[in-house]
């Protein structure tokens, strides 16, 4: 589990690596391409830093049936919290999103996550987190999904959003591995832990400001 830091070492930390959240917060254009609105649930994973925060915005969302906590695009089986955080297992902190497109859109979960969840000129970290298990990557369930989010991708820096270019990968995960269960639903069962509310609890701020029509007050948990 990530060290409990004292709240003037993690304010210290996140200092020290320039913007804050709020500061990086700003509304994404909608994506020119998107997915129609068929029936029936889809699922798409996304990673970005720890998945504390990436899992407590989605479930946020509204249209996202579940969200899990785990690991993606690694080679080792079975992967665990401490073999990954060694980064020595190519997977990345991840979030398994599953969602009603009929509800909200691939191309509008874009959306929501280039705008609150992360910097995404970052290479193999995210704010006070190192590592390639840090990394930011999409990772698709079908071509159709690759073939939106690279075109996002490319919209987003020809508007130049950012200061620097996406660093964000788009591939494919052969598994997903769902992590510990004390990693699921984290932030909403410790909204005042120090490293959530300093990191995390900004991007969920997001969603709510930025997002209304899409945010949903109750969130959807692991635990019921």
């Amino acid at each position: 589990m990530k060290p409990l830091f004292p709240l003037f070492a993690a304010l210290a930390l996140a200092w020290a690596h320039g913007a804050s959240a709020q500061e990086l917060m700003r509304v994404a254009p909608a994506p020119a391409s998107d997915l129609a609105a068929t029936p029936g649930l889809q699922t798409t994973i996304f990673a970005g830093g720890c998945f504390w925060g990436i899992q407590g915005v989605f479930q946020h969302v509204k249209g996202v049936t579940r969200a899990v906590s785990g690991y993606a695009g690694g080679t080792m089986p079975n992967p665990d919290y401490e073999s990954v955080s060694r980064g020595r297992t190519g997977h990345a902190e991840s979030v398994e999103v599953t969602f009603d497109p009929q509800q909200v859109s691939y191309g509008t979960l874009l959306q929501i996550f280039f705008s609150v969840a992360l910097d995404p000129t970052q290479i193999d970290r995210q704010g006070p987190d190192h590592g390639t298990q840090y990394r930011s990557a999409l990772f698709v369930a079908n071509p159709d999904q690759a073939r939106i989010a690279q075109a996002y991708i490319a919209q987003l820096d020809a508007a130049h959003l950012f200061r620097r270019p996406i660093a964000t990968t788009v591939g494919t995960a052969p598994t997903f591995y769902p992590a510990e269960d004390y990693h699921q639903d984290y932030l909403t069962l410790n909204p005042t832990q120090p490293y959530i509310a300093i990191n995390d609890i900004p991007k969920v701020e997001g969603v709510r400001k930025l997002f209304p029509f899409y945010w949903r007050a109750q969130p959807v948990l692991i635990g019921g």
